[in-house]
């Protein structure tokens, strides 16, 4: 059975481009396109991975990150930050947050596939 990924993104060209690449890599993915949306099919899929866009209207990720966190049920979850801040210092405030790990936009495809496969494989400090 595949790994299920929930991708939460607001913007419909960064929701095609993760969607090609994880399903050509043979993941289960689901999209939101806000934090609300993502914090409901978070708690009715339970996927092994969520990718959760930083700046998005309404709901924004690092709320809808606290959220899961703060929900028992969902606290678990591993959530990837995917944000277009790349300052210095940006990495800590998202991982102090609760996010598992940063990725920075624009994605690196190339990358990406090993980032999921060691966070979906529990070898996250590989």
């Amino acid at each position: 059975m595949p790994y299920k990924i929930l991708i939460v993104e607001d913007n419909a060209n960064n929701r095609g481009l993760l969607w090609d690449i994880l399903v050509f890599h043979g993941y289960e993915v689901s999209v939101a396109t806000d934090g609300q949306e993502g914090v409901t099919l978070a708690r009715e899929l339970m996927p092994d991975l969520i990718l959760m866009d930083i700046q998005m209207p309404g709901m924004d990720g690092m709320t809808a990150s606290a959220v899961l966190r703060g929900d028992p049920a969902t606290s678990s979850l591993k959530i990837i930050a995917l944000t277009s801040f790349a300052m210095q210092g940006d990495q800590e405030k998202f991982l102090a947050a609760g996010f598992n790990d940063y990725l920075s936009k624009p994605v690196n495809t190339r990358e990406l596939p090993a980032l999921i496969d060691r966070w979906i494989q529990g070898d996250e400090h590989l």
